[in-house]
């Protein structure tokens, strides 16, 4: 069937086709046969989630649900926690929307209508926002329909319903944004609250239940006497989303309902305003930032000086470091928090073995990204190349860099650690030092030649190196976990971590 060029059908299926080669191309890396590995790794994933799942709902289930009022605050919290996400993601899928695509100067400048571009590609939007949210919940869902019935299936609805609502708001926010501080700082900005959207709602409940001395448990928060009191009543409108997911008819297709026309409203009002802003935001691209010259007189510095400094304001300078680094240095504060809590503490209270391995974890991927940034993410590789410089000493200068900001970003946590109990501050830091080179090492075997905005798809270019990264800051935290316990066990997960730093050796291409 032949679709009318400029038409609704058309540009949709035109969004399809793109959405479909974009994904195939971040799952397989321009590789078909990976896509088979994704298929059967994402079924294995899936498997595992959905058995803990079933194991995790199991006791409520034959303990006899009660909709009561601590069933209602606990299915209206994990269903908040859910919600951030959807929204965070959102959020960033809205802001490509404006700036992340090429092919923008090419449709807006036919005849084909910018508030009907605008509809499919919020309609897009709200498609791949349900489809996270749907397989995040699935596994939950599914243990739930197995065990108690088919009413769990409504929690489908919830979860369309609270798609439609984040891509509203994601909507609405981009636009306001653009209208308070104009397209040069819009994406900046939108990224920077989609990541504490994305991990505040989580770092806020670990806070909180921190402070309540519950611990890191979220549920535990949920389930604390202090939060069901404080609860509004049953029959408030609050629980409007719970009471849908539990499969009550009539709060599903009001929710339903409510969701859609926000979702509907909010693009009917913004879509005019699309390709105006869209042909701002792509001018962008063409236009040089106009820098004020530092006041600072030259000084003169050696080579390795010059390459750190250099490595400083290009991490400095770049707008999408701070988004995309953000939700690591913000899972930094629970631990600060809980550290501060426990100030003076012993080190056998079991404080330290829930600090350390999430600074060692976080300091892990923290310093993975940033050397990939460095040493693969280096736009201006053809002119480095070219200076009077050894390559061994550019990729030193590069590595120093990279471990200078982990240093910065690790002390004053360290500090605090420090003043309370010593040991567990060398603990910390050799572990998190372990983990920092072990990342930043694998980076380096395994560099390519990219550009920095394809941070987001740095993962495409090789899965050996995103899984031997993660799995060696995973065993990293817990040889800091068992040795900040005392436990001489903590030599097993470090002799993995070596063997895991081997093997990517092994896997690491050769050098041409």
């Amino acid at each position: 069937m032949t679709l009318t060029p400029a038409s609704l059908p058309w540009l949709a299926a035109h969004e399809f086709r793109l959405a479909w080669r974009d994904t195939v191309a971040m799952m397989t890396g321009g590789r078909r046969m990976r896509l088979f590995g994704w298929i059967a790794g994402g079924g294995t994933v899936f498997g595992i989630m959905l058995l803990i799942a079933w194991f995790a709902v199991r006791p409520w289930v034959e303990a006899g649900i009660v909709i009561d009022k601590q069933a209602l605050v606990m299915i209206s919290g994990m269903g908040l926690l859910f919600w951030t996400v959807t929204l965070s993601q959102a959020l960033e899928a809205v802001t490509r929307v404006y700036y992340g695509r090429s092919d923008l100067d090419l449709i807006l400048s036919s005849p084909a209508s910018s508030a009907r571009l605008f509809a499919v590609r919020a309609g897009a939007v709200f498609v791949s926002t349900t489809a996270l949210g749907l397989l995040l919940v699935s596994p939950l869902v599914i243990a739930l329909v197995l065990q108690d019935g088919p009413r769990w299936f409504s929690a489908f609805l919830v979860i369309i319903a609270l798609a439609a609502f984040s891509v509203a708001i994601a909507m609405a926010v981009t636009r306001l944004l653009f209208r308070l501080t104009g397209p040069r700082r819009t994406r900046l900005i939108a990224q920077i609250v989609a990541g504490i959207v994305g991990a505040g709602f989580v770092i806020g409940i670990q806070a909180a239940a921190i402070l309540s001395h519950e611990g890191f448990s979220r549920l535990a928060f949920f389930q604390s006497d202090a939060i069901i009191a404080a609860a509004p009543a049953s029959d408030s409108l609050l629980w409007l989303p719970a009471r849908a997911a539990l499969g009550e008819p009539m709060p599903a297709l009001l929710l339903i309902a409510l969701s859609l026309v926000a979702l509907v409203a909010t693009a009917a009002l913004i879509a005019p305003s699309y390709g105006r802003l869209a042909n701002a935001a792509a001018g962008l691209n063409h236009v040089r930032g106009q820098r004020r010259p530092h006041k600072r007189a030259f000084r003169p510095a050696s080579q390795r000086q010059a390459l750190r400094r250099k490595e400083f304001l290009l991490l400095q300078r770049d707008p999408w470091l701070l988004s995309q680094t953000l939700m690591q240095l913000l899972y930094l504060v629970p631990p600060a928090l809980l550290l501060w809590i426990n100030y003076g503490a012993s080190s056998g209270d079991g404080t330290f073995i829930v600090i350390v391995p999430v600074l060692v974890m976080a300091c892990g991927q923290l310093a993975g990204g940033l050397a990939w940034l460095a040493i693969s993410g280096e736009d201006a590789h053809d002119l480095v190349a070219t200076a009077p410089l050894s390559p061994a000493t550019i990729l030193r200068a590069k590595i120093e860099a990279v471990l200078a900001i982990i240093t910065l970003v690790m002390a004053p946590l360290l500090l605090m650690i420090g003043l309370a109990a010593w040991p567990m501050a060398l603990v910390t830091a050799a572990c998190a030092a372990a983990a920092a080179a072990a990342s930043t090492t694998i980076q380096l075997w395994f560099r390519v030649t990219a550009k920095r905005s394809m941070f987001r798809r740095r993962q495409v270019a090789s899965r050996a190196a995103t899984l031997c990264e993660a799995f060696s800051s995973i065993l990293w935290a817990g040889t800091g976990a068992l040795w900040a316990a005392g436990l001489s066990l903590a030599i097993g997960p470090a002799v993995l971590a070596l063997l895991v730093l081997g093997i990517a050796r092994l896997l690491a291409p050769r050098p041409g």
